[in-house]
């Protein structure tokens, strides 16, 4: 039975940029309410009413296209090849990070792939 993945976290300026879309949402759907509610009742609010919910939908569609742009912002720092953290470059390129792997101790074997590399010690003297 295999176990379902979890979803990732989505980085903290597409969190934001979500935020505001649904604020922008909510605020243009109140100004919905109030411009019909003030056409029933004949009302001098209508006119402000329906000026923001104008400007609500327009801010809604500009939040919806930072989304957009965040996420594909946030997906190209993530496949950045010489970045610090150890999920970003190709996949293909991915290692363990440095923390997980255990100092090579003297007289230690490696395996075929570990070989030393630049700066590690090798476990032989000259």
């Amino acid at each position: 039975m295999s176990v379902p993945r979890r979803r990732r976290r989505l980085p903290d300026e597409v969190r934001a940029a979500a935020v505001r879309a649904v604020l922008s949402f909510s605020f243009t759907l109140v100004g919905v309410v109030v411009a019909t509610l003030a056409s029933y009742a004949g009302s001098w609010l209508m006119t402000p009413a329906l000026m923001a919910m104008g400007l609500g939908v327009f801010g809604t569609m500009w939040c919806l296209l930072e989304i957009l742009v965040s996420r594909q912002v946030a997906a190209q720092r993530m496949r950045a090849p010489n970045s610090a953290t150890p999920m970003a470059g190709s996949r293909a390129a991915v290692q363990e990070p440095l923390a997980a792997r255990p100092f090579p101790r003297p007289g230690q074997s490696r395996g075929p792939s570990q070989g030393p590399s630049r700066g590690q010690f090798s476990g032989t003297t000259r």
